[in-house]
């Protein structure tokens, strides 16, 4: 990854363009270069380019059930020489029940990661200073995200991802708890493989994510106040990868994180 390009104006047809192309990807499930390839443009126009292809999704009838951060890890962050998280959709397309299959011929090169996800019971007031989001989560869950670049050989600029929504995939939730400390918490994620194969097992924590995942609420909260984007009652909030993404093949992945639960889906094509 390179870093983001000096910030730049894009115009309404340009921006249209851009989604339009990872649109199509996405849908084709055939990758694309790298936006910044051909243009320059800052973070505003990579979020401009989010929304319309946002859009598009919920013009061929997809809602918008949840939102997810990455660059949770202060590694990542210093990776890509930024200090912010990056806020992406999701929708109910994206959404796969606990334990289902999961058609790997839907995705381009998916890959998996574990993570806590929190439930909002009521919308949050983005206006009010004084907002406790805290206050406004009833639920938290292990799942596990897929996520799915759609650009060329993963290669691509922090600007790209943001405008990519975040390589949104796909998502499974595990089972709802009452809200409970989940700092530093031990995360295991394991893939069976297909049948002959060898599986994968990657270990981590919950601290992992901004030190504890309830950090990654109030940089939820900072940067949908910056960007406007709405968070409302019954929404999922994906908080961040406890460990690093691993290709998603064929067989069952499963994450367990410790005092919470498990949460798999399988892989199949």
């Amino acid at each position: 990854m390179s870093s983001l390009p000096d910030p730049a104006v894009l115009d309404t047809a340009t921006v249209d363009a851009l989604a339009s192309r990872l649109d199509t990807a996405q849908t084709s499930r055939a990758d694309t270069p790298s936006l910044a390839d051909t243009h320059a443009f800052g973070i505003d126009d990579a979020y401009a380019i989010q929304a319309a292809l946002l859009a598009r999704r919920e013009a061929r009838g997809e809602r918008v059930v949840g939102v997810k951060l990455g660059f949770t890890s202060k590694a990542k962050m210093a990776q890509m020489g930024v200090s912010d998280v990056i806020v992406g959709r999701l929708t109910d397309a994206m959404r796969v029940a606990d334990g289902d299959d999961v058609d790997l011929c839907r995705f381009i090169h998916p890959k998996v990661e574990p993570e806590v996800a929190y439930r909002l019971c009521r919308d949050v007031d983005l206006s009010d200073p004084a907002t406790d989001i805290e206050s406004c989560v009833d639920a938290v869950a292990p799942a596990l995200e897929i996520i799915d670049s759609r650009y060329r050989d993963f290669r691509f600029t922090y600007g790209d991802v943001v405008a990519d929504n975040t390589s949104a995939a796909a998502y499974a939730i595990g089972p709802w708890r009452p809200v409970r400390d989940m700092s530093n918490r031990a995360v295991r994620m394991v893939g069976s493989g297909a049948a002959g194969s060898a599986g994968t097992e990657v270990i981590g924590s919950t601290a992992a994510v901004l030190g504890d995942p309830v950090r990654a609420l109030h940089a939820l909260l900072d940067m949908c106040r910056r960007r406007g984007i709405p968070l409302r009652g019954g929404q999922v909030v994906l908080a961040g990868a406890a460990t690093a993404a691993v290709p998603l093949t064929a067989g069952v992945t499963a994450c367990e994180v410790a005092g919470l639960g498990t949460v798999s889906v399988r892989g199949v094509r």
